[in-house]
């Protein structure tokens, strides 16, 4: 099943399930203490039980818990009697992210790059490239907007697979929007924290899909750009091409590091745009992933 985290018109925080198709039943009705995907993760940790598991004893309640339309929730406005804005799945007190993880990558990092032998041989190695991306105040949800930096002339969207920590195990996936300032990066690697970490250089979204219910090892993954109401960019991938597992990365940044629960990890990617096309303010990025949903989000200047 899918998580939705939203808020209402007063402004709480409440989380529903899509527990039926096009439907998402709002959890926080039935039991006000439920308001974030981590309390659910947290009653499953304690009984053992799987989080769709312990969600669907909710409905053991007795109470007539709200629904809300999901296809109103993902269109990112309130409607005519809507009282739900969809959120963030989750707020990921770090974010890392993989790099060079598919063969594309590898090789648009070269292209980029003065000094293009390190991403081959991070390609090639058993470490992978792991490096601290975002925090929660720097992390944007489902139609808020993701930045591009002033200083960079060459800006792009990194559309990738998302897992999510709690107690050092992959309790979740989500879709992650690894942007990336590739002139700044292609400059000299050491620039690289600030070509990835900076106000809104990350978003997540739409929703959080437990890890019982998801395979990632094969799944497709689509972006769109569309400026001006024109699409200008469109490319596909799978996770098939991944160099890595999902397992592997997990493995490797629990190394000697301990990671707070809910910490979130993107996991590379391998759709790029050609090297003469960066974003402008005002596109919209939208990320696609069997099984997820699409993450979509307007571009500004920060």
């Amino acid at each position: 099943m899918r998580y939705y985290r939203m808020t209402n018109v007063d402004g709480d925080t409440v989380i529903g399930v899509e527990a039926e198709p096009g439907r998402v039943t709002i959890l926080t009705d039935i039991k006000p203490d439920v308001a974030d995907i981590r309390d659910l993760l947290l009653a499953a940790s304690l009984t053992g039980l799987s989080v769709d598991t312990i969600a669907m004893a909710l409905f053991d309640g007795g109470s007539e818990p709200e629904t809300v339309d999901l296809g109103e929730l993902l269109d990112g406005t309130r409607g005519e009697f809507g009282d739900y804005l969809l959120d963030r799945p989750l707020d990921p007190p770090e974010v890392w992210a993989a790099g060079v993880t598919y063969k594309s990558s590898e090789m648009e990092r070269r292209r980029e790059s003065s000094t293009p032998d390190v991403y081959s041989m991070v390609y090639q190695a058993d470490r992978p490239e792991l490096f601290f991306k975002s925090t929660a105040s720097r992390c944007v949800g489902p139609f808020e907007d993701v930045g591009i930096r002033s200083d960079s002339p060459w800006n792009v969207p990194e559309p990738e697979l998302a897992f999510t920590l709690y107690r050092g195990q992959i309790v979740g996936y989500t879709i992650g929007n690894d942007m990336s300032s590739r002139a700044i990066e292609g400059e000299n690697p050491l620039y690289l924290a600030q070509a990835k970490l900076y106000d809104r250089s990350c978003a997540i979204g739409p929703c959080f899909v437990p890890a019982d219910d998801f395979d990632p090892h094969d799944v497709k993954i689509t972006c769109g750009i569309e400026r001006d109401g024109e699409i200008v960019f469109t490319g596909n991938t799978s996770t098939a091409e991944m160099a890595r597992t999902c397992e592997s990365l997990a493995d490797w940044l629990l190394r000697h590091n301990s990671v707070p629960d809910m910490t979130t990890v993107l996991t590379g990617t391998a759709i790029v745009p050609p090297p003469g096309f960066t974003l402008e303010e005002g596109d919209v990025v939208s990320i696609t992933i069997d099984g997820i949903g699409t993450l979509e989000n307007s571009v500004v200047v920060v």
